[in-house]
C-alpha cells in the first residue's frame, strides 16, 4: 500500500489545502516558508520527501507574483530533497489570459508561466478550468485540467427548474463552456455580443438568444473586475429576464467587483474557493461560495493511484 499523499501548501490558500487535506484524510506536509528583510521568500521542507511523489497547491492569485516566485521555490526546494515526481496543483493558474500574441511585440506570459514551473522542476499540472484549454498544448509534461462543471450543475439543478432558465455565455469564447451546460440540463443558450475597447473594460452590445420570460444563468471561468458581468445582467434584464444569475469558477474580484455586482441586477454570484474571497466580500449578501475540494482532490487522488481521471471531466 503507498503512503498517504504529501501535499505542501503554498500560502495562497490556507483554506483550500485544509479541505483538501480533509477529504483525503491525510495532513499537510510541514514546511517553512518566510521572508527576508528584503522580501526574499525562503522555503524550507522540514520533513524527508527523498523518492516519494509530492504535491504543491498554490493559486496564482493575488498577490501574483509573490505566490508565482513563492510556488517555484517550492518545487525547487522539494526538487533538491530528491522527491520522484512533483505535481503542481494550481486551482487558479494566473497570467491565463496572455496565452496569444493579440498585438504586436505583446509576450505569451501563459506560456512563461509553463516553461518556469517545467524549468523548477514540476513534473505535472493539475489545475481547474482553465482559461483556454491550449495553455495545456504550452507543457510537455501531463496536465490534467478540471472542470466545475459537476459543482455548478448539481447546485443548478437544485435551485431551479430547467425549463424556467436559459444558459448565457457573456461572451464568444465562452459559447463552447455555456453550450455544455445547455445541454445537460437540456435549456435554452444566449450569447452576449461585447466589444472590449481596451482591456478590462467592456461594453455590450447585443443579445443573441431569447431571454425573455426565463431565469437567466451566466456561466463563466472568472470574474475579474466585475465589468462585463453587470453590463451582461443588466442588458439580460432589459431584455425580458425574470432574474439573473452568475456562475464563475474563479473569484478574482479585483478593483470595485464587489460593490459593482452589489449595485448591479445581478441576483446572486456562485463562486468555488479556488481563490480566497478578498477582504469584504464575505459580506456581500450576493456571494456564495461552493468548495472545488472534493473534485481536485479526487483528481489528486487518482493521479497518485494511477487510476482513471476522465471520469471527472464533464
Amino acid at each position: 500500500m503507498k503512503d498517504p499523499i504529501r501535499i505542501f501548501a503554498g500560502s495562497s490558500n490556507p483554506l483550500l489545502a485544509e479541505r483538501i487535506a480533509a477529504y483525503l484524510k491525510t495532513s499537510l506536509g510541514a514546511r517553512k516558508i518566510t521572508n527576508f528583510s528584503d522580501g526574499e521568500t525562503f522555503v524550507n521542507i522540514e520533513e524527508s520527501v527523498r523518492g516519494h511523489h509530492v504535491y504543491i497547491l498554490q493559486s496564482v492569485s493575488p498577490p501574483v507574483n509573490d505566490n508565482l516566485v513563492e510556488m517555484l521555490i517550492m518545487i525547487d526546494a522539494l526538487k533538491r530533497a530528491s522527491a520522484s515526481e512533483i505535481t503542481v496543483v494550481v486551482p487558479y493558474y494566473g497570467y491565463a489570459r496572455q496565452d496569444r500574441k493579440a498585438g504586436p511585440r505583446e509576450p505569451i506570459t501563459a506560456k512563461l508561466i509553463a516553461d518556469l514551473l517545467e524549468a523548477a522542476g514540476a513534473t505535472r499540472l493539475i489545475s481547474l478550468d482553465l482559461h483556454a484549454a491550449q495553455i495545456q498544448g504550452f507543457f510537455d509534461v501531463p496536465v490534467d485540467n478540471l472542470y466545475a462543471t459537476p459543482i455548478f450543475l448539481e447546485d443548478i439543478k437544485t435551485k431551479f427548474k430547467s425549463k424556467d432558465i436559459v444558459i448565457v455565455s457573456p461572451d464568444a469564447g465562452g459559447v463552447e463552456r455555456a453550450r455544455a451546460y445547455a445541454k445537460c440540463l437540456h435549456t435554452g443558450l444566449a450569447i452576449i455580443d461585447k466589444r472590449r475597447p481596451k482591456p478590462n473594460i467592456a461594453e455590450v452590445m447585443n443579445i443573441i438568444g431569447d431571454v425573455s420570460g426565463k431565469t437567466a444563468i451566466i456561466i463563466d471561468d472568472m470574474i475579474d473586475t466585475g465589468g462585463t458581468l453587470c453590463k451582461a445582467a443588466e442588458a439580460i434584464m432589459k431584455a425580458g429576464a425574470t432574474g439573473v444569475w452568475a456562475y464563475a469558477t474563479h473569484a478574482v474580484f479585483s478593483g470595485e467587483a464587489v460593490s459593482r455586482m452589489d449595485a448591479s441586477a445581478l441576483n446572486e454570484v456562485v463562486v468555488t474557493d479556488s481563490i480566497p474571497l478578498r477582504a469584504g466580500s464575505e459580506s456581500s449578501s450576493k456571494i456564495r461560495v461552493l468548495s472545488c475540494a472534493p473534485l481536485v482532490g479526487e483528481a489528486m487522488s487518482r493521479v497518485y493511484t494511477g487510476t482513471s481521471v476522465s471520469s471527472l471531466f464533464l
